[in-house]
């Protein structure tokens, strides 16, 4: 007599990631410059993954690192007016970005959001839909059967493209290819934390990484110049132009900058920022999400089944997939959640402040990290797996508004959120009803921060039909 059991279900996938170091190993200054240089992932230890918050001192410098949804809200939200952006994420970013919505305070960044809002409302947001269905459904016939393409490359040319259409109505000056290499170089070289800014030198001591950058930083720039003339000569000359992100932002130039107005290099600023990082963070997720459905096969049936049964329904417009595709969008936010496309929000005190039994002295460095964060085992059940279940409806309710940052949160949240969702929602149902991703020998990747959460190696994956 035999007898039948019932199968297990699969263990779920365990992406790459640093290992945390002991709470016992305190590394020294040399070993902390070398592996923020090399990668910032490698340097947390098990506390920044058990505790809730945790106070260092580095060089002089007092540094919070932050994992509790509680004093993150009152970091974010409270208490926001006493919080600064910190310096050494200045120092990166500002002589990439400048005075762009990402790194602009004060008036400036008031007045750059305000003038942004009316691009980023729902209503708005839903009429980019058909356009980011064109893009996908034109991009996807380049992949022919049994093709091996570096999908983290791709998806940096899908993204760009589709918010070169959306955005700026297929009118931004260069070639697609182009620009993502040269994205590449610039994340490599000025996208990384200088050594010299680990120890507080003055600025005016030169920053060899951000040298090795300029190249590129100087294609960005002239990208941005020669799209806002070839528009600004159309509206001079009485020429009809698109009602788009790049319009919107040239009516907002004020006389001099004065009153509520931008400056033309504000204008500028804020459009290398959406054309430079807008679009990094939706690729680096849709990679990342491609990558970790090719290894978890029961996952990837059960969005296969939802995405066939969706399509093989009434057809629906676009703007209306995002909520009709609830295991889609989970799997994207899933992979958010292992790998978040900004992995550190900093932040510097400016007066002293308390929060229970903490105190908080001025100019103490607050780090909260969406990488430890979305890790934390005290906020998730086995941290490190990929389990989008976590994020389907009937579960969401379980989770802090404070313990999931992919976008930030409080007045600084992304503008784009709900635009990288959509986008990232109809990508991924496209792709996915057409083509499976698998995986090829040389698919290695290894999470690497550089500004963004970057599969070091790339992402070689064999595209098949189905």
């Amino acid at each position: 007599m035999s007898t039948i059991s019932a199968a297990r279900p699969a263990l779920p996938f365990t992406p790459p990631a640093p290992v945390p170091r002991k709470r016992t190993v305190i590394p020294s200054m040399l070993q902390v410059i070398r592996t923020v240089y090399r990668n910032p992932l490698e340097l947390w230890g098990e506390p920044s993954y058990e505790d809730r918050w945790i106070t260092t001192e580095f060089l002089g410098m007092k540094t919070l690192i932050v994992n509790d949804p509680g004093l993150i809200r009152h970091v974010l939200v409270e208490n926001v007016a006493n919080y600064k952006m910190a310096r050494l994420r200045q120092t990166i970013l500002r002589p990439i970005l400048r005075d762009g919505l990402l790194t602009a305070e004060g008036d400036v960044w008031k007045r750059s959001r305000k003038a942004m809002a009316p691009v980023f409302t729902p209503r708005a947001i839903f009429g980019f839909a058909p356009a980011m269905k064109a893009k996908t459904e034109t991009f996807i016939t380049r992949y022919r059967d049994g093709v091996v393409s570096d999908i983290a490359h791709d998806m940096t040319l899908l993204t760009y493209e589709i918010l070169a259409e959306t955005l700026f109505s297929g009118e931004v000056a260069g070639q697609p290819g182009a620009f993502a290499r040269e994205i590449e170089t610039l994340f490599e070289t000025m996208g990384r934390v200088d050594p010299l800014d680990v120890v507080n030198a003055p600025d005016i001591i030169p920053r060899w990484t951000r040298m090795r950058g300029r190249r590129s930083l100087a294609f960005f720039r002239a990208i941005v110049t020669d799209t806002v003339a070839a528009r600004q000569k159309a509206m001079a000359s009485g020429t009809a132009v698109p009602d788009d992100f790049l319009t919107l932002l040239l009516k907002a130039e004020g006389p001099a900058g004065g009153g509520e107005g931008l400056t033309r290099a504000e204008i500028e600023d804020n459009i290398i920022t959406f054309i430079g990082a807008g679009h990094e963070t939706t690729a680096r997720a849709l990679g990342w999400t491609l990558y970790l459905l090719a290894n978890a096969p029961d996952e990837l049936h059960l969005i296969e089944d939802e995405i066939d049964a969706f399509f093989d329904a009434a057809q629906r417009p676009p703007h209306e997939w995002l909520d009709a595709l609830p295991k889609t969008r989970a799997a994207f936010e899933e992979a958010m959640r292992l790998y978040p496309p900004a992995p550190s929000i900093n932040r510097a005190a400016i007066a002293r402040d308390t929060y229970k039994t903490l105190v908080i002295e001025p100019e103490t460095t607050v780090l909260i990290m969406p990488w430890t964060l979305h890790r934390h085992v005290t906020l998730w059940d086995n941290p490190r797996a990929f389990v989008p279940s976590r994020f389907w409806p009937e579960n969401r309710d379980k989770l802090d508004r404070f313990q999931y940052l992919p976008f930030g949160a409080g007045p600084r949240i992304c503008i784009g959120a709900t635009f990288a969702l959509q986008e990232a929602v109809i990508a991924l149902a496209l792709m996915l009803k057409r083509f499976r991703f698998e995986m090829t020998e040389a698919c290695n990747p290894w999470p690497v921060q550089k500004l963004t959460t970057q599969p070091q190696g790339g992402l070689m994956m064999r595209v098949k039909p189905r």
